[in-house]
C-alpha cells in the first residue's frame, strides 16, 4: 500500500513537471512538453519521413516531424533540402534530432528554421563551416 501511495506520488510529481507521465510508464526515455513559445523560438524534435516512419497517410515521401508525441507534416522545407531521403540515414531509413522554430497551424508544422543534427548532417556541417568563417573574420567596432 506504501508502495503504491509513493508511485502514484512520484508520477504526479512528474506530470506536474511537465514531463510525458506515459513514456515513464512505458520505460521510454521522457521527453519535456514544448509549448507554444518554445517551438517559436526554437527546440530540438524528432524528423523524418512521415510516412516510412511515422506512419502518417499520404501519397509521396513527407517531411514531419514529432512534437509532443504527434506528428506534423513540415510547410517551409522539403524530405530532399537536408540530404537524400532514401540514404541508409535518410529520413525514410532513420528517424533524425532537428532544431527547428515555427508554429502549428491548422494540423501542420510551419518552419521559420530547420537544422538537421548529427554526424554527417549536411545542415549542421554548412552550420559549421559559417561559424568556423564567423570566428576568423575580424569585425571593426561601430564607431
Amino acid at each position: 500500500m506504501e508502495m503504491m501511495f509513493w508511485r502514484k506520488s512520484v508520477l504526479s510529481g512528474l506530470a506536474f513537471c511537465g514531463v510525458w507521465v506515459t513514456s515513464v510508464l512505458s520505460g521510454e526515455e521522457a521527453q519535456p512538453v514544448l509549448t507554444a513559445d518554445q517551438l517559436r523560438a526554437g527546440a530540438v524534435v524528432a524528423a523524418s519521413c512521415g510516412q516510412c516512419q511515422f506512419g502518417m497517410e499520404g501519397d509521396s515521401c513527407d517531411l514531419a516531424v514529432r512534437i509532443n508525441g504527434q506528428a506534423y507534416f513540415v510547410d517551409g522545407t522539403g524530405i530532399d533540402d537536408h540530404g537524400d531521403a532514401h540514404a541508409t540515414d535518410g529520413f525514410c531509413s532513420a528517424v533524425r534530432s532537428a532544431r527547428v522554430a515555427g508554429s502549428i497551424i491548422d494540423g501542420r508544422f510551419h518552419a521559420t528554421s530547420f537544422v538537421l543534427l548529427g554526424e554527417g548532417s549536411p545542415d549542421e556541417d554548412r552550420l559549421e563551416g559559417a561559424a568556423e568563417e564567423a570566428a576568423t573574420t575580424r569585425s571593426e567596432p561601430l564607431s
